[in-house]
């Protein structure tokens, strides 16, 4: 076999192990670097390390570690027992609630979205008898729906790959395609499971408690804890508007943001570091630095130029589309969109498919597909779903994810793709 496809079979293996037991898929790449590079290769460690993404640690960490101390204050918290506040009595607005809420703790930088939503939303379904597949899906689309705001994980990766090349990228129609998408499912899956709920109320959607440190049994917040709720969420705002109005680093902001309210309380965040998502940090930087020794490899090279040479521009972009929903589905979208990103390369350079659509399509196709029971946020719904029948909701998991993945590929690949390329 040659290096181009044992580099690639590498690749393949990662991902099935990584589907089928509980090992970090960076971890593996990182080690596949440095087996690959430098035994089938014969690169240096230095020009292996070359490929280590420093900007992109730098983002995540300080994306995370960010909204680690949002958490940690009871900032997120406050946000969402604020806005139950809003819908009190109103079972439909309930729903759409924790679509918006997911979304937008989605788009201010916290990869956990669904984590933190999914166990409060579920819990309210089954208190009111509204449907869980309903609910949790509807948490899931919101944050996915989100997952291309600057300040978030994804959004950050793409926009840091895409900024490398010649080619033209729009932030805005990064974030807003996929948020379309996952608004249209959302719709239709609302239409479907949840009209009856226009017809109910209640009088009383119970508050979650403030379990955050420093909240008395009374139910009183100390003043110090108040004074640094209202700095972080000045501070999430800042970062916000600095990296979408004024393109500031939103790593670097946000380590400096952070940095600031630590040194505000710093007895209270001793433990901070803990709330760092290194394994996601791990996954996304040991991926890219696999991708570099298969790109010195010529494998992206070698696999993209097949996808280009089918002959048809679009339908090759569609069976890109579909290959990162398929894989996804299965596995890290991260990871997914850092293959899928640069076999489109050599397609893209041609000119013969729009740049910012198909980027925004595979992006897309790459996260919507996290409705699978299979997935981290799927398998969220999964575990905090209040229902007697888990197999059957399982069951019923499984065929919406389907759906999906059937779906969901056409759909983006006829709106944002076709229009650019015709």
């Amino acid at each position: 076999m040659t290096p181009q496809l044992v580099s690639l079979a590498v690749l393949v293996a990662m991902f099935v192990v990584a589907t089928l037991y509980p090992i970090n898929l960076g971890l593996m790449a990182f080690a596949a670097a440095f087996v690959v590079g430098a035994l089938l290769l014969g690169m240096s460690v230095d020009d292996i390390v070359a490929g280590f993404p420093g900007d992109m640690f730098i983002t995540l960490g300080g994306i995370t570690f960010l909204f680690g101390i949002a958490q940690a204050n009871g900032t997120v918290d406050l946000i969402i027992s604020s806005a139950i506040r809003l819908v009190r009595g109103r079972l439909w607005a309930v729903v759409w609630l924790m679509f918006a809420l997911a979304a937008t703790l989605m788009a201010l930088g916290s990869i956990m979205a669904v984590a933190m939503v999914a166990p409060i939303a579920l819990g309210i379904a089954a208190r009111h008898r509204i449907d869980p597949l309903l609910m949790g899906f509807m948490v899931v689309h919101g944050a996915l729906g989100a997952g291309f705001s600057p300040l978030s994980v994804y959004g950050a990766f793409v926009n840091g790959m895409i900024a490398k090349t010649d080619l033209p990228h729009s932030p805005l129609l990064l974030f807003l395609i996929p948020f379309a998408l996952n608004l249209a499912f959302a719709l239709v899956l609302f239409l479907t499971l949840g009209r009856p709920l226009l017809r109910s109320s209640t009088g009383s959607v119970p508050l979650e408690k403030d379990t955050s440190d420093g909240a008395t049994g009374g139910g009183r917040t100390p003043r110090a804890l108040l004074f640094q709720r209202a700095a972080t969420l000045l501070g999430l705002v800042a970062l916000f508007v600095g990296a979408a109005g004024f393109g500031v680093d939103v790593g670097f902001a946000a380590i400096c943001i952070g940095v600031v309210l630590v040194l505000m309380a710093p007895r209270s965040y001793a433990d901070i570091l803990d709330r760092v998502s290194w394994s996601t940090i791990t996954l996304v930087c040991g991926m890219m630095t696999y991708m570099a020794v298969l790109d010195s490899a010529g494998t992206i090279d070698m696999a993209g130029e097949a996808v280009a040479g089918l002959g048809v521009p679009l339908v090759a972009a569609l069976l890109l589309c579909y290959v990162g929903g398929v894989v996804s589905a299965f596995g890290s979208s991260i990871g997914t969109l850092g293959i899928t990103l640069p076999l489109a390369m050599p397609l893209l350079l041609t000119g013969e498919v729009g740049a910012i659509g198909l980027v925004a399509a595979l992006a897309a196709c790459a996260t919507i597909v996290d409705v699978s029971p299979f997935s981290t946020n799927g398998a969220m719904v999964l575990a905090n779903a209040q229902v007697e029948d888990r197999d059957r909701f399982y069951r019923r998991m499984v065929a919406y994810s389907g759906l999906v993945v059937g779906l969901a590929p056409l759909l983006v690949w006829g709106a944002a793709v076709v229009p650019g390329t015709l």
